[in-house]
């Protein structure tokens, strides 16, 4: 029998739900049941959001020196760089990544919390105005939004928890996480961590739990300053529309249909065709293309297309598939039968539109979520496969033969959170990224993000911007303090006549 972890975290006591109600967390590799945590509920997340208020109004963290602050953060990734074995272990099991993507998510982690250390850092008192007078000071301050409530995916549990909680502790905030009630243990583990490094009880809470319930009561709670969501786009606009009545702060990334643009003559060259082909697999592949931003649907110029996708399909065939934590694995399974079957759903509806399969399309006989990387040529636009976002290893082929029709084709999408180009003729490369709308566009490469550079989407993909400079906007308000030196009276009211003495 497994035993129950308390992973609700509360004012700085772990606990189980109020109700008893408990989840089985299951293992993608075999669909077993390895670990059971605590399914809070309404009165759970209340109580969190009561916690995080009581921190934020009377707590120390608002008013800790940005020093200090900077100081904890750099602190818990210097144990994230302890655990790190540990804690990339614990998401492959969870999610059923490689471990090789764990270790790499937590060392995104640790780069996030150090980046944001050093912003607030390194920042000055505040932005001076000029109002054109000596006798007038002004200035803008950044000051903390108050609480946040943060919902997070379950296809990069530990990395989206940071995102959000980094900039969300740097900027001075007491913050609720909900992670999925899918893959929460290593958001567990970094709360953890934060009361490790010395975070003031009651600045991190955590509630486990269904989106349903504890997610949207966080979206709806009038002592939320500020929710931060990351998901699908049907869950998204109920957030939104949950947080409209109390005027909150609202911040959506919501995922993406992925243009991955490759021209012929970033092949003209065997090493320049091998490379664009490896890219094209890592774009759709990674984690078993459970990416917001995989390079889903492949955008191949018409005279390299048969050669480009031959290639590609006899690579695809060749991934390695099995539990994330055995040696030479190269993709873990699904997440859960649900997306399973959405993913063998969606490559037969491909298939009866007229999509021709070029390698993969079938779950192996293994046990676990598995399914082989496919690839779909003869795709065009009107196919559902095309148009909605999968989540998982599946590759759409269509064609061009032009540079604008390239552009209107990766373009035709209600979303716009990352695409890539490929070309060896840089003005190209640069006049195509210009013209694509989406949030990130790479040139010959896909998926590198910094910390430093502000990732969102265009249209459907969200509103704000996580990391960077505009990632920690997002956890702060702007106050403008105006103060007068030489006070005098106006006489705006002073009547007639004291105003002609004045």
């Amino acid at each position: 029998m497994i035993a129950v972890q308390q992973t609700i975290h509360v004012g700085g006591e772990w606990r189980a739900a109020l109700s008893g109600a408990t989840r089985e967390i299951i293992d993608p590799a075999d669909a077993t049941a390895f670990a059971v945590v605590a399914e809070g509920g309404v009165q759970d997340a209340d109580d969190a959001v009561a916690a995080a208020r009581a921190a934020f109004d009377d707590g120390a963290w608002p008013r800790t020196p940005v020093a200090e602050r900077a100081a904890l953060l750099r602190r818990v990734s210097a144990l994230l760089e302890r655990d790190r074995e540990r804690i990339a272990a614990l998401e492959s099991r969870d999610a059923g990544k490689t471990m090789e993507e764990g270790r790499v998510d937590v060392d995104c982690v640790r780069d996030a919390f150090l980046y944001f250390a050093d912003l607030v850092a390194n920042e000055d008192g505040g932005r001076v105005v000029d109002a054109g007078s000596d006798e007038i000071r002004s200035v803008v301050v950044y000051e903390p939004v108050g609480v946040c409530g943060l919902i997070t995916p379950w296809n990069y549990p530990l990395l989206q928890a940071s995102w959000k909680i980094a900039p969300a502790l740097a900027a001075g905030n007491t913050f609720v996480i909900k992670p999925s009630e899918i893959t929460p243990l290593t958001t567990v583990v970094l709360i953890e961590l934060l009361l490790e490094a010395g975070l003031p009880l009651g600045a991190a809470n955590i509630v486990t739990g269904p989106g349903g319930t504890v997610g949207a009561r966080l979206a709806e709670h009038p002592d939320v300053d500020l929710v931060s969501f990351t998901g699908g786009t049907t869950s998204g606009t109920k957030v939104a529309r949950a947080a409209a009545d109390s005027v909150k702060k609202v911040a959506l990334e919501l995922g993406g249909k992925n243009p991955n643009v490759v021209f012929a003559d970033a092949c003209a060259t065997p090493e320049g065709f091998d490379t664009a082909v490896d890219q094209a697999l890592n774009a759709a592949f990674i984690h078993s293309g459970q990416v917001c931003s995989a390079g889903s649907r492949l955008i191949v110029e018409e005279s390299l297309s048969e050669r480009f996708v031959a290639e590609l399909a006899r690579r695809a065939a060749l991934i390695r598939l099995g539990r994330g934590t055995d040696e030479g694995v190269e993709c873990g399974p699904l997440v859960s039968a649900a997306q399973l079957a959405r993913t063998e759903e969606y490559v037969a509806s491909a298939l009866g539109e007229g999509a021709v399969l070029r390698a993969g399309g079938e779950k192996p006989a293994a046990p676990g979520y598995f399914y082989r990387p496919t690839v779909l040529d003869r795709c065009h636009r009107r196919m559902r496969v095309v148009r909605e976002e999968i989540f998982g290893p599946v590759l759409t082929v269509e064609t061009f033969r032009t540079e604008r029709e390239a552009v209107t084709l990766a373009n035709d999408t209600e979303y716009g959170l990352a695409g890539a180009v490929w070309s060896s003729d840089e003005d190209r490369a640069r006049r195509v990224a210009a013209r694509l709308r989406h949030g990130t566009v790479w040139i010959n490469d896909f998926h590198p993000y910094l910390p430093q550079a502000e990732w969102g989407g265009f249209g459907k993909s969200g509103i704000g911007r996580e990391l960077g400079p505009s990632g920690l906007a997002e956890y702060r308000e702007a106050k403008h303090i105006y103060q007068n030196l030489a006070p005098r009276p106006v006489r705006w009211f002073a009547g007639e006549t004291q105003k002609e003495q004045a």
